[in-house]
């Protein structure tokens, strides 16, 4: 990139509450856990910043520094400077990035695929001609390199773009044996084609390319499924709001455009902006995208609303207290944010065996080079078993053994129900201890229900009436009367209730002010008038789901301990808890709160669980070892958890534990049959007791054993 001053990303720097500064980047070439370490420790090496955290799930870098002795320009020439691709974070372009690797891949794969049919078709005519095919063999493998070569290239263009970059860094890691054995197959091949040799090796090659890249673009879609939740949290909130100008006209502007002070009209319908004191009147306010609670509150003037909430009554100001990207629900994407980069701190199985495993096998294939040139066999026989040891020892089963287990526990887990987003989740899933859940649509219904008795009479009139309206309540009251007519010409009074006539009597539902009746304003409540007859009043509360009590029982025979926090009060979360057989709960928890419970479990050395539905959760859901969300749950709890149910029930989860334990048995059984495989087969190769053929179809078979035994899985 060229020269940049501050001034050039000023846009793209946030000042926080407490006087520092922010930038993020997006960061690409970034895949491992060495990556991470020296970005970080790069960027934090220029004077002035504090802090520096990558997420390697998003491709997004985190700085943050003080005062004016840091300039966004030198991070990214820093970044540069390292051997990465960066720029300001946009979170549209990162998607579009994304999507763009993913199509490469998918492009790469289709490519080896249709190579390695029409390659092995070409070679198979020789192989099985029996010595007939006479003067034609060499027309026959020239043919097959001259596609094979083109369409390799081009297919292994990952590996070899991975593998220069770690040897650019003095570093190695799996896709440089595996690259340097394409190559070399590719180069023994033109040599024995050229000098009229007997075998060649295209089919070998581009095979290999092709089932490598299987395995990493399955893991590139279960690895992309995990990102975005946080930049996905911030469209919860109103892009435009109405702005009240000093001579009381309206104004539309951007909601990032508030400032604290501001004054704006909300509608009925309208969500909030950003955080705000109600300033002229009660408001009834839709918080369930907040607060996971289902019922709409009674917020009185003076009140705090969150971004994030809809307002369901009658017109009102709102007061701004703090800019969009201050609020609640900028808070819970930090939140979100901060989780997504402690789970990535988790190096998986295979990682771990690579770094142990590629120098092993360089270092074999060197050895049996250097052993067969200096026995006199010659240049040529070297250089076959050399790279028969490579292609032999190739980390296929290696690379297979954690996703050809994924695949098959995720398609068993669709099939119960349970959409397995997130790479690691499973392995993640079969280490819990502890289980943690949200109350409110997660243990419950999480939808209002009609509890006192009403004489059916007075439900028939006030039903009338309820499915004329679209307020929770009254959809809870139409649902418990059952279907039937509704009233004509229903009049609505925002933030009061509905009035008809009924069999020439005026009657009235909403709250106790609107029925006539002196009462507190309590949001589980309706009231109802027909007349001049005494108001009824309607109790709704939520019910515990009817599978609750057994999946919570069938924890403790797997160790696992339960327990419940909630941001409801403590008498209905007592009653529940209670009914779910839970004993230890939490009551009048907020996001943070849950976020601090879930920290603290996971410094006493628990391994957590987390299911929950709201976008309160949302934080807890990242912070966890593992989570869950049930599909009913905001959208953004889907996206920030790494399981998600298909239907409102929870019963799938015992399922998924058992899959995982399962999973992760399985996982190191095919770890253990690659080790074994390949100290057996670095013998064999070395001694020349095979060609880089036979070495790809014995690696081939390999990576068919590693799925064999995954499909164990798939039986009950």
């Amino acid at each position: 990139m060229g020269a940049v001053t501050a001034e050039d990303f000023s846009a793209f720097v946030h000042r926080a509450k407490d006087g520092s500064d922010s930038f993020d980047v997006a960061v690409r070439g970034a895949r491992c856990a060495n990556c991470m370490a020296k970005i970080e420790g790069g960027v934090k090496a220029i004077g002035g910043v504090a802090e520096a955290r990558l997420n390697l799930s998003t491709g997004k870098l985190h700085v943050v520094w003080r005062g004016d002795a840091v300039h966004p320009a030198a991070v990214l020439g820093r970044i540069h400077a390292l051997g990465y691709e960066a720029a300001p974070f946009d979170a549209a372009g990162q998607m579009d990035a994304n999507d763009a690797e993913g199509r490469h891949l998918l492009r790469c794969l289709a490519v080896a695929g249709f190579g390695t049919v029409f390659v092995v078709g070409l070679t198979d005519a020789v192989w099985y001609s029996n010595g007939d095919i006479g003067v034609h063999r060499a027309l026959f493998f020239w043919l097959a390199g001259l596609v094979s070569i083109p369409l390799t290239l081009y297919a292994a263009e990952p590996f070899f773009t991975s593998a220069f970059r770690a040897l650019a860094k003095r570093q190695t890691n799996m896709d440089v044996p595996i690259g340097a054995a394409i190559l070399l197959a590719l180069a023994l091949s033109v040599w024995q084609t050229a000098a009229g040799g007997a075998e060649t090796y295209f089919d070998a090659a581009i095979m290999l390319a092709f089932v490598l890249l299987v395995g990493r673009y399955l893991d590139f879609r279960l690895r992309d499924r995990a990102a975005g939740a946080a930049r996905h949290l911030v469209t919860l909130q109103s892009a435009l709001a109405r702005r009240l100008k000093d001579d009381g006209t309206l104004e539309t502007v951007a909601a990032r455009e508030l400032a604290p002070g501001d004054r704006v009209l909300l509608a009925s319908g309208e969500r909030v902006p950003a955080d705000g004191i109600l300033e002229d009147r009660d408001a009834e306010i839709d918080v369930s995208l907040v607060t996971g609670e289902s019922q709409p509150v009674i917020a009185a003037a003076g009140q705090t609303l969150r971004a994030g909430t809809i307002n369901l009554g009658r017109p009102v100001v709102l007061r701004i207290t703090a800019k969009m990207d201050d609020s609640l629900v900028a808070d819970l994407a930090r939140l979100l944010e901060a989780g997504r980069q402690t789970r990535s701190l988790y190096i998986r199985l295979a990682d771990r065996a690579a770094r142990a495993y590629v120098p092993f096998v360089a270092i074999a294939s060197l050895a049996v080079f250097a052993g067969w040139a200096l026995s006199g066999a010659g240049l040529d026989v070297a250089v076959t078993n050399a790279i028969a040891v490579l292609i032999i020892t190739c980390p296929c089963a290696l690379g297979l053994a954690v996703p050809a287990v994924q695949i098959v526990a995720t398609g068993r887990l669709f099939a119960k129900g349970v959409f397995v987003k997130s790479g690691d989740a499973l392995e993640r899933l079969a280490e819990i201890d502890t289980a943690v859940f949200d109350k409110t649509g997660t243990l419950t219904l999480g939808t209002p229900v009609l509890s006192n008795e009403v004489p059916p009479k007075v439900l028939d009139l006030a039903a009338r009436l309820a499915r004329a309206s679209r307020h929770p309540l009254s959809r809870a009251l139409a649902e418990a009367a059952g279907p039937g007519p509704v009233a004509v010409h229903v009049r609505e009074v925002a933030g009061s209730g509905l009035e008809a006539e009924i069999d020439g009597a005026v009657c009235r539902l909403g709250n106790a002010d609107w029925c006539g009746v002196t009462s507190e304003h309590r949001a589980g409540e309706l009231w109802f008038r027909a007349g001049g007859a005494p108001a009824q009043r309607f109790d709704f509360r939520d019910h515990i789901r009817p599978e609750t009590k057994a999946t919570i029982a069938a924890f403790a025979p797997r160790r696992i301990a339960v327990e419940m926090l909630t941001g409801d009060h403590a008498q209905p979360a007592s009653g529940i808890a209670k009914e779910a057989g839970i004993a230890r709960w939490r009551a009048d928890v907020g996001p943070a709160e849950k976020a601090a419970r879930l920290e603290e479990l996971r410094k006493q050395g628990h391994r957590t669980l987390m299911v929950g539905d709201g976008i309160n959760d949302a934080g807890a859901l990242a912070l966890a070892h593992v989570s869950i969300a049930p599909g009913s749950a905001a959208d953004v709890s889907q996206r920030a958890s790494d399981l998600v149910l298909r239907g409102d029930g929870i019963a799938p989860i015992v399922e998924a534990i058992d899959i995982a334990r399962k999973a992760r048995r399985l996982v190191l059984e095919n770890f253990a049959f690659a080790a074994v495989y390949n100290l057996a087969a670095v013998p064999v190769a070395a001694l020349g007791l095979v060609n880089p053929l036979i070495a790809a179809a014995a690696m081939a078979g390999s990576s068919l054993i590693v799925t064999l035994n995954a499909l164990r899985l798939a039986r009950p």
